[in-house]
């Protein structure tokens, strides 16, 4: 295939959002006694179902934010919003603002990226360019690849272009700050929307399947649209495809 980069969707196709949601939802609302001796009406708790639904609101809220005004918030700060209705929601508003910290600042800045992706990144990198383009904020990609060991050629995040995923413009500001033309580009990722996004924009596409990242639940859209360049099961296999 020819191309000269790789952008990688990060929140989902990289990391493993769910899990890292899940065990801190859990271990700061236990900490906290509920459903214990308060008998508050909170027990049994669905983590992951929390986990998802935390997800599930704040991309709502980040895709093709930018279309009608300049953004005057980021991901972070729409994950704490977003976790802040949440856990009033669910009875639990008397966590501080500490303890909330550390699952949408602490938890996220720390999520650990699917185990087969880490020894592909360095053997895609010796023939492609390969970038972390996202809607996930700059802070959240940087700390994710210090806690990751991942090392980007470089990490265009929306927050930066003013203008989110799926609006056109954020995928002709990826290709314009790598100095290609689109067609140049594979766009990599395990959601639809994104990669359809992205061929409208002149991008090829490569579909990774991660059936694990909404959890048991299994993601919304599993199933990889016709018309992208590639399908694969795993970063590996990705690699075999195009390194040969």
């Amino acid at each position: 295939m020819d191309v000269k980069a790789l952008t990688f969707d990060t929140g989902g196709t990289i990391l493993d959002w769910h899990t890292g949601f899940k065990q801190a939802i859990e271990r700061v609302v236990t900490a906290n006694n509920f459903g214990g001796d308060d008998k508050d009406g909170s027990v049994e708790k669905d983590w992951g179902a929390m986990a998802n639904e935390l997800r599930r609101r704040s991309l709502k809220r980040m895709v093709n934010l930018g279309q009608h005004e300049t953004p005057n918030v980021n991901f972070d700060d729409v994950h704490k919003l977003t976790l802040d209705e949440i856990l009033r929601e669910n009875g639990l508003e008397r966590i501080t603002e500490e303890e909330r910290r550390d699952i949408w600042w602490k938890a996220v800045h720390n999520f650990k990226c699917w185990h087969d992706f880490p020894e592909v990144l360095p053997k895609l990198r010796e023939r492609y360019i390969c970038a972390s383009f996202t809607i996930l904020s700059f802070r959240i990609i940087i700390d994710t690849a210090r806690a990751n060991g991942l090392s980007w050629d470089a990490v265009i995040s929306c927050e930066g272009i003013g203008k989110y995923k799926t609006l056109p413009e954020s995928y002709a500001a990826a290709a314009k700050y790598l100095q290609l033309d689109p067609s140049e580009i594979l766009m990599v990722a395990c959601h639809n929307f994104d990669l359809d996004a992205a061929k409208r924009a002149g991008f090829k596409t490569a579909f990774v399947r991660r059936p694990h990242e909404w959890g048991p639940a299994g993601p919304p859209d599993p199933h990889p649209n016709a018309n992208h360049d590639i399908v694969v099961d795993t970063f590996p296999e990705l690699a075999e495809r195009l390194l040969g």
